[in-house]
């Protein structure tokens, strides 16, 4: 739905605003941008781990392989305190990018509950004045 490289600008800042509430798996760390989003974001696996890995040598997130019972190994990620650092300066980044869109551009970021029930869910913004 949005473009690889509007995806690839924002996938560290996903990622590790989901590792923030907790470790994860990078399976599930794709299921759960793609749920969050309403399906309107999807990482195909074998594009979420080369980004695991670099935030990884960046040491921002940390990997430790579990193995449970029953199940195969999989690799735990969680968010390093440079991590944790480099998620807020990210997030301000986003916040004053999405601003100046909004004064070029004419649009508006909307939270999601007014996305619902403006119709406009699967844009994400809507035309300033709306």
């Amino acid at each position: 739905m949005f473009s690889a490289e509007l995806k690839k600008g924002s996938s560290e800042m996903l990622i590790l605003s989901l590792l923030e509430a907790r470790p994860r798996h990078g399976y599930e760390i794709g299921k759960l941008i793609e749920a969050r989003s309403d399906g309107r974001l999807t990482f195909a696996l074998p594009t979420l781990y080369p980004t695991l890995l670099r935030l990884e040598n960046r040491g921002w997130i940390k990997g430790r392989w579990v193995e449970k019972a029953g199940q195969r190994r999989r690799c735990h990620y969680r968010i390093t305190d440079p991590g944790r650092k480099v998620l807020a300066e990210q997030r301000a980044d986003w916040q004053r990018f999405v601003a100046a869109l909004g004064q070029v551009a004419g649009v508006r970021y909307l939270p999601a509950e007014a996305l619902a029930k403006s119709g406009l869910a699967a844009l994400g913004l809507a035309k300033a004045g709306a």
